[in-house]
């Protein structure tokens, strides 16, 4: 077992750090014992606690000292006062992993005084062990190290191991912030379904199965989303007429603006901790 006789401690215990004590407990990659959760609201921990039966504190130094791994799962504004907590705190030869978006690895290493990093890209879907994480680390983190940190990030689906950091900021605009864009044509379409005549809930079924099952065919078939997309499209066809549309409006030209403009943010983010420091 990758994990056998290792601590993970995780300094924020929001949303996607659940997900991945969830995923961590679910697969039997470690025990709870072994999970050390700190949040400085301590309803959290008591939820966490029922939940998953882990060891939760409020204390960030605390966390720090037990963990072998310790995950970075704060918001991105916080980084640098939990770094300032954790600094002089950690074990010889530590592992840090962060899944703050925009908080470069640099930032990580000055903050904590520590040279073992890995920063990652997870998203929202990781939640139900169907999310994708983009992840490099520092070049003195061993292989076991590595075969650690895949671990961790696999409880939340699949993972990417990139060698360079900058595709870090390419993954925040596609894979990161690529739920809220498919959310929103979800969105889209459920109202025009509502505008054509279905209530809400039929619109909110319809769509819903459709793009779940046209994102898993797509899996299935291995074919490239244009040849998808033809076979759905007849000549002088109701999926014709409707993509016409679609690309006049300038559909692909928005979404690759939508996209560079997230990526844009990502450096800009990384830049203003860097000004900080």
């Amino acid at each position: 077992m990758t994990l056998e006789n290792k601590t993970v401690a995780f300094i924020g215990s929001g949303v996607m750090a659940e997900a991945m004590m969830q995923g961590l407990l679910s697969q039997n990659l470690i025990r709870p014992d072994c999970l050390i959760a700190s949040d400085p609201h301590r309803e959290r921990g008591a939820q966490l606690t029922e939940r998953y039966g882990l060891v939760f504190t409020t204390d960030n130094r605390e966390a720090a000292q037990a963990g072998d791994v310790i995950v970075l799962s704060v918001k991105p504004q916080v980084m640098e006062k939990a770094l300032r907590d954790i600094r002089g705190q950690t074990r010889d030869g530590v592992l840090l992993l962060s899944i703050a978006a925009g908080v470069k690895i640099d930032a990580i290493k000055r903050g904590s005084g520590c040279d073992m990093v890995v920063r990652s890209m997870p998203n929202t879907p990781g939640q139900i062990g169907q999310g994708i994480t983009v992840w490099t680390c520092t070049p003195n983190v061993s292989g076991d190290q590595r075969n650690v940190a895949s671990a961790i990030l696999g409880a939340m689906g699949e993972t990417l191991y990139v060698e360079d950091e900058h595709y870090l900021d390419m993954a925040t605009a596609l894979n990161g912030t690529g739920p809220a864009y498919v959310f929103l044509v979800m969105e889209a379409l459920i109202d025009a379904g509502v505008h054509l005549g279905f209530s809400r809930n039929d619109a909110e079924r319809l769509v819903l199965q459709t793009m779940r099952g046209s994102v898993e065919y797509a899996i299935q078939s291995r074919l490239h989303p244009a040849q998808l997309r033809n076979q759905v499209t007849s000549p002088g066809g109701t999926s014709a007429a409707a993509i016409y549309q679609l690309e006049k409006g300038g559909l692909r030209t928005v979404i690759s603006k939508a996209v560079f403009s997230a990526y844009q943010r990502s450096i800009e983010l990384g830049k203003k901790d860097e000004d900080e420091d």
